[in-house]
């Protein structure tokens, strides 16, 4: 499985593209807000000569999702969402003008996810984890073969997410790190929402907010 990486928006956040040698791939948590940044995620996927098989968000804060509806109506793709998601994802066009971006256009999910399924496309499986806390429908998706973890803004780099946004709950993220990521073997690498890739020993060793 092959993991890209773009960084999109005002928020700094991270679009991930994940793929294998079947050339099938899903496309989540995408940023792309302006025009330059769809069209940054459309050539890398023709370049690749990649087929957009699903559209998934860790969960549903204005970052996360600009670039949905894009997503989903160019490569014909239904959104996936936890359903505990769905009350922030339709609370985005209502503050959407106020942090700046007038041109938010809604795409609301056709299907939902589930803690305990997978998530498959190609040859590969993903685990769906529950991991409530920066937002109620927070979820992170985990290859166990590849110990690939792409953590939405649950576990960053030597930090946490923020709590401190509606339905948020600091004791309740603390509490998902523990018990749905530290589970994992330390040798897997996390991929969040923002900034740089982390690992799970790393963060059990030298994370201040989890000692």
């Amino acid at each position: 499985m092959k993991v890209t990486c773009f960084t999109f928006n005002a928020f700094s956040e991270n679009t991930y593209i994940l793929s294998d040698d079947t050339k099938e791939c899903v496309v989540i948590d995408p940023g792309c807000y302006d025009k330059a940044e769809k069209q940054q995620l459309a050539a890398f996927i023709e370049k690749e000569g990649l087929k957009v098989v699903r559209l998934l968000n860790t969960h549903c804060h204005i970052d996360h999702v600009f670039g949905n509806k894009f997503v989903a109506d160019t490569y014909g793709v239904e959104l996936e969402i936890h359903e505990k998601d769905l009350d922030v994802l339709r609370s985005v066009p209502a503050y959407a003008p106020n942090y700046g971006f007038p041109n938010y256009e809604e795409q609301l999910p056709g299907s939902y996810l589930k803690e305990g399924e997978k998530v498959k496309f190609g040859n590969t499986e993903l685990d769906i984890l529950f991991t409530p806390g920066h937002a109620p429908g927070h979820v992170v998706f985990y290859n166990k073969e590849e110990k690939v973890c792409i953590g939405g803004d649950v576990l960053f780099q030597s930090s946490i997410g923020r709590t401190d946004l509606p339905g948020g709950d600091f004791d309740t993220l603390i509490q998902s790190i523990k018990t749905e990521l530290f589970t994992l073997p330390d040798d897997v690498t996390v991929y969040p929402g923002h900034g740089p890739e982390t690992t799970i020993g790393y963060e059990k060793k030298y994370n201040p907010f989890l000692r």
